[in-house]
């Protein structure tokens, strides 16, 4: 046998063309995996200062970062001009860089646009546009993306009002356990929004999105017990839910959840009182997870 003829054979001319290609190619991959664990490490680096709050500093990191074309850090550059951080606020040069990163494909970023144009933040209001780049970023499961166009479609906001398509992307968002999704797919079950009315069911999405921390669920939820929809009438746990509600909420969300404290206190006896103070306390403590 001729060992020329074996492909395992060394002394095969092909074999050592090929190895001694992929041999020059090594030191290649070997430098390309190295920075991007460069840049990885970079970025998180970034990341930690910025969580520190140094956020002139955090800009400086994310911006070398930026300019080299990492697209989360674009993206991070176009939030914190948005938000006049470590830089004064200036939307049109958020916009710039959220646009850099959703030429690569960075799904935040192409939601972050939409939400410029939706608002008018850095560049002329357009809903037409926010749409476009809502769904863009929606149909790649960004649940935000996904629950932005669910309310521009119930408002009626650059399209006809259709509350069925609302309630399609709600659901999408709300499946992934969005608490904002979870909470209008509640309303949309409970106002018969889309969908036919359905009190058990809004109270289901309500808990959900409840459980998350999300205060206008939470008041919702404690209306449902408070008026007996979709559940056996109890004040003491519809006190319990404004109590957390109140606690969690700021301005006009805390007024509501006070009010209806207040309103449903006046029903009844100090003791029940007392235990859906007691409960909300028990409940607080388990990070909303004993919260029955």
């Amino acid at each position: 046998m001729k060992t020329e003829n074996s492909p395992f054979s060394f002394h095969n001319s092909s074999v050592l063309m090929r190895w001694g290609f992929f041999s020059s190619l090594l030191p290649i991959l070997y430098l390309l995996g190295s920075a991007s664990f460069a840049a990885a490490n970079t970025f998180d680096d970034a990341l930690a200062v910025y969580e520190r709050g140094d956020y002139v500093q955090a800009m400086k990191l994310f911006r070398q970062l930026a300019d080299n074309g990492h697209q989360w850090a674009q993206r991070r550059v176009g939030l914190m001009y948005a938000e006049g951080k470590g830089v004064p606020q200036d939307y049109q040069e958020a916009v710039k860089w959220y646009r850099l990163a959703a030429a690569q494909g960075n799904v935040p970023a192409q939601y972050s646009i939409g939400l410029a144009y939706e608002k008018g933040k850095g560049v002329p209001q357009d809903y037409q546009e926010a749409i476009n780049w809502y769904r863009i970023a929606a149909t790649r499961e960004d649940e935000w993306a996904q629950t932005r166009l669910g309310s521009i479609y119930a408002e009626g906001k650059g399209v006809p009002q259709d509350y069925q398509e609302a309630v399609k992307w709600y659901r999408l968002a709300a499946v992934q356990g969005y608490a904002p999704a979870e909470y209008s797919l509640g309303v949309a079950y409970e106002k018969g929004q889309g969908l036919p009315q359905d009190y058990r069911e809004a109270v289901k999405w309500y808990r959900l999105a409840a459980a998350q921390g999300n205060e206008l669920a939470q008041v919702n939820l404690g209306l449902m017990y408070a008026k007996g929809r979709g559940v056996v009438q109890d004040f003491v746990r519809g006190h319990m839910w404004f109590n957390l509600a109140a606690a969690a909420s700021t301005g006009n969300s805390r007024d509501t959840a006070t009010e209806n404290r207040d309103r449903i206190a006046s029903k009844m006896t100090a003791e029940q009182i007392g235990t859906a103070q007691e409960m909300a306390r028990r409940c607080q403590e388990s990070k909303l997870k004993n919260c029955d």
